[in-house]
């Protein structure tokens, strides 16, 4: 048996990290990881205090039956990238690299499309981060360079 590769090693903690979430539809964990350094962590639940929709035992989103990808100011939740940027400190995000894992959470099956939302995005570019890496299976993952959601600006295209 061979020893893990680096990219695996870190998405793995951050599927254990996703295993935090509180989410209904999908869980999310991600981790930021600075010269071979765990930054901080984050997973997608409600702000601190306020209840999670598995206290709740509902997500409003599925009950108004809302496509995944949509209406993100009706879920509950606060982005598992968002919590990782929140937990640390800029200066230690600068060139780093966030691993990201996602589950399906009724299927626990991996997203394959996972990546990053627009509002995300423009949190991992403020935080200076360098590259995303994201699982979409077992042992793959998709490698973004953040340059590239700078220069492909997403939200150009958005029509009125």
């Amino acid at each position: 048996m061979g020893r893990m590769d680096k990219e695996n090693y870190y998405l793995d903690i951050a599927e254990t990290v996703c295993q935090r979430s509180t989410c209904l539809r999908r869980k999310y964990g991600a981790i930021i990881v600075h010269n071979d350094e765990i930054i901080s962590t984050g997973y997608n639940g409600a702000p601190r205090g306020r209840l999670n929709c598995v206290d709740m035992g509902e997500c409003l989103r599925d009950k108004l039956g809302i496509p995944s990808g949509e209406r993100y100011e009706l879920c509950r939740s606060v982005h598992a990238e968002a919590n990782a940027i929140i937990s640390a400190a800029r200066r230690d995000c600068i060139g780093s690299t966030l691993y990201l894992s996602g589950r399906d959470a009724k299927t626990g099956e991996y997203i394959p499309d996972t990546t990053s939302c627009a509002m995300c995005r423009r949190l991992i570019i403020n935080a200076g981060i360098k590259r995303v890496i994201a699982r979409i299976g077992e042992k793959k993952y998709t490698v973004t360079e953040v340059r590239d959601w700078i220069f492909n600006d997403d939200s150009l295209n958005i029509q009125a």
